[in-house]
């Protein structure tokens, strides 16, 4: 299987995001006392109106600040600025790119071959798909979320195209030689699915097939065999998991490698981090032998390459959780109790394993030490062993793996600093040689700035890095405004990157920009997220704390410039650090969040969240979500800083009833916030760049307003 996607993560919630929530069905939270409950009616008119209220309070003070005007232009610039690097995906032996500007908003589908696109800016395109005139022509308001296409041929693909950014999807044929939808081809009407191809005339597909077969969190758990020319409801069944499995739902895939092997395998979710693997052989599904913490994420020469978050023990040998492993694929299918898996890479205490793709015949890795990235080539030696170099590249940026060419041995890197525009290189696994190929040109002025990588000491001792982005030669006397960043959750890890946006709206204006690695995060591995899981998470909240309190220190920054900001997982850490440290910090960014933890798992796909947060109805896990929640812990009477509360009504990830029944209960206890609602634009900032740049105005207006300005205005 082939996967051309712009999701964003969160990506950053995880690969894995499953649920056990059967008792959690059984054992709701008491809030008949809730007073703002009806806010949870997404779309229901009495709530929708307070949110026009609302917005039109918020656009009054941040749209009508004199700063607002130039951030929006600004924004809206750099992002659909034509000179940004496309980057490209392979297949079926040319490149593909999605690309959104100024003349498509909603963005095309296109493709160039390789020898063009190493021609920089003269690269000849060719248009594959318009969403801009698809959505025209259908009266749709489509966004693009990837294609799923057969191999190897790779004619042929499954389109996933979404209404306003949700997390569901209507999923349609297209034939990439004719650029156009197949004529009674597959199609699979609205809903949240999963998809794989088996050969050009059949799909495993796991959705919803009749009403109500979905799990707790909403998503799909049967998955059946569509063959071309048949109804969805002649569909034959091969795989059932059950209603209690949550997270993203049963999924069905296809590795592929270059040599002509395939593996059709199943993943079926049993907590938020633990999955049952299974592969698929004619007439029968049965189960990998392998660790519940662990992911296949590459086929090469036949060997099923797979990444572990938990340790992998054979007989007297253990493979620690981390490390990077292979497996025969034709072993596998004729006896999957007995993998034997050998160990490619092993990191160390401070390392990671970021990104993972497959060529040909090589294993390519983005790793991470102390934070900073590098890139590994892997090689299998007769013997069954690896063997490893290392790509030269800069020293001290992040590295990203952006595609790989199964056919051949290249594969495309992205190398990236909070100062250095992204750069795309072309990586030869085999000769092990990497050049550039594509710069991104500078969009801001960062002559004045500097970055360094600092340490904070946690209530616990932990010491904790934290990267910050400020000008050169700044005085620390306390005064200058500084924003604070950090996710914290699902094992994602925050690495340094390039923010045309950050860069030009706070940066070049002055500000300080910081980055903290707190625990519950990748950055050092699967140790370094399970420190932070359920009722010990408080220590991801003491970590943050710390690095504001270091900054503080440093006299980088005061509380009184200090602000800080995050989404969705990142979301609920803003809430909290709102409730338990009000005295740190003057500004609160908290986006697509998470907040009312007693009832997390009844709003949208929440149930499948439990793995990392724990469950209501556990007692201990209970009164620990109460003890943390933002919504639960909100006082009158405290002087909290303004927080801008900011979701969109399409989120049918997280879910916009948080922000808005915490926005609500700090107006009935007269606290100043601000509160804004995207209608469109699911699980993010906006379904298009004119939303997404909007949103971006938003939010460094206000940081504007609260840092740099005197920090007395209210709504």
């Amino acid at each position: 299987m082939t996967r051309l996607s712009l999701r964003r993560a969160i990506a950053l919630l995880a690969a894995l995001i499953p649920a056990s929530v059967a008792l959690a069905q059984t054992s709701r939270p008491d809030t008949t006392n809730d007073p703002f409950r009806w806010l949870e009616d997404v779309n229901g008119e009495r709530a929708m109106g307070w949110v026009r209220a609302e917005n039109a309070k918020t656009m009054a003070v941040l749209e009508k600040d004199r700063r607002f005007a130039a951030l929006y232009h600004d924004a809206l610039a750099v992002s659909e600025a034509k000179d940004r690097v496309p980057y490209p995906q392979f297949l079926g032996g040319q490149l593909y790119n999605f690309w959104q500007d100024s003349a498509h908003v909603r963005g095309i589908w296109r493709r160039t071959s390789i020898a063009s696109y190493r021609a920089g800016a003269s690269a000849t395109w060719t248009t594959v798909l318009d969403v801009d005139s698809l959505a025209r022509a259908e009266h749709a308001n489509w966004v693009w979320h990837g294609a799923d296409c057969a191999q190897p041929a790779e004619r042929r693909c499954m389109v996933s195209l979404s209404d306003g950014g949700e997390d569901a999807e209507t999923v349609r044929e297209f034939d990439l030689a004719t650029r156009s939808f197949v004529n009674n081809g597959f199609t699979l009407p609205r809903g949240k699915q999963r998809l794989t191809w088996m050969g050009e005339d059949t799909l495993l597909v796991s959705r919803e097939w009749n009403a109500g077969e979905l799990t707790t969190s909403g998503y799909p758990f049967i998955v059946k065999r569509v063959v071309r020319g048949r109804p969805l409801a002649e569909a034959v069944e091969i795989f059932r998991g059950t209603a209690a499995d949550g997270g993203y739902g049963v999924s069905p895939g296809t590795l592929v490698d270059g040599t002509g092997h395939s593996v059709t395998t199943i993943v079926r979710p049993l907590s938020t981090f633990e999955a049952e693997h299974y592969v698929v052989r004619p007439g029968t599904v049965v189960t990998l032998r392998m660790p519940l913490k662990a992911s296949l994420v590459a086929l090469v020469d036949g060997q099923v390459i797979a990444q572990l978050s938990d340790q992998w023990t054979l007989d007297a040998k253990t493979l620690p959780a981390g490390a990077l492993v292979s497996f025969d694929a034709a072993r596998a299918m004729r006896d999957p109790e007995h993998l034997a898996p050998v160990a490619i890479y092993e990191p160390g205490p401070r390392e990671s394993v970021g990104g993972v793709n497959g060529t040909r015949h090589h294993v390519i890795a983005s790793l991470y030490e102390n934070v900073k990235g590098r890139v590994l080539f892997f090689t299998r030696a007769a013997n069954g062993t690896w063997t490893r170099r290392t790509a030269v590249l800069p020293d001290n940026l992040a590295t990203n793996l952006v595609s790989s060419n199964p056919h051949g041995d290249d594969a495309f890197v992205n190398v990236t600093g909070f100062l250095t525009p992204s750069s795309l290189w072309l990586a030869n696994a085999r000769s092990g040689s990497i050049v550039t190929v594509r710069t991104s040109p500078a969009k801001f002025d960062a002559s004045r700035d500097v970055v360094e990588q600092l340490e904070a000491t946690s209530k616990d001792g932990t010491k904790v890095p934290y990267f910050v982005v400020h000008p050169r030669g700044m005085k620390r006397d306390g005064v200058n405004p500084t924003i604070l960043y950090a996710y914290g959750g699902f094992e994602a890890s925050s690495i340094p990157s390039y923010s045309a946006v950050l860069g030009k709206l706070w940066l070049e204006q002055g500000g300080v920009y910081v980055l903290a690695n707190i625990r519950g995060g990748g950055e050092f591995g699967p140790a370094w997220h399970e420190a932070g899981l359920k009722t010990h998470r408080q220590v991801i909240y003491d970590d943050f704390a710390a690095v504001a309190q270091d900054l503080i220190a440093r006299k980088i920054t005061s509380a009184r410039r200090l602000g800080i900001q995050g989404g969705s997982n990142g979301g609920l850490l803003m809430g909290v650090e709102l409730t338990q440290h009000p005295e740190l910090w003057s500004a609160v960014d908290i986006q697509v969040p998470l907040l009312d933890m007693l009832r997390y798992e009844q709003i949208a796909a929440g149930s499948s969240w439990v793995g990392e947060y724990g469950s209501v109805a556990n007692p201990n896990e209970r009164a620990f979500l109460a003890s943390i929640s933002p919504y639960e812990n909100l006082k009158a009477g405290v002087a909290y800083p303004t927080p801008f509360i900011w979701t969109t009504t399409k989120d049918d990830r997280v879910g916009p009833q948080h922000a808005r029944k915490f926005a609500a209960k700090m107006s009935a206890m007269g606290l100043p916030y601000l509160f804004y609602e995207v209608v469109e634009g699911g699980h993010g900032a906006g379904a298009n760049l004119k939303e997404r740049a909007h949103t971006s105005a938003l939010e460094f207006t206000y940081f504007a307003q609260r840092l740099m300005g005197d920090a007395s205005l209210t709504p």
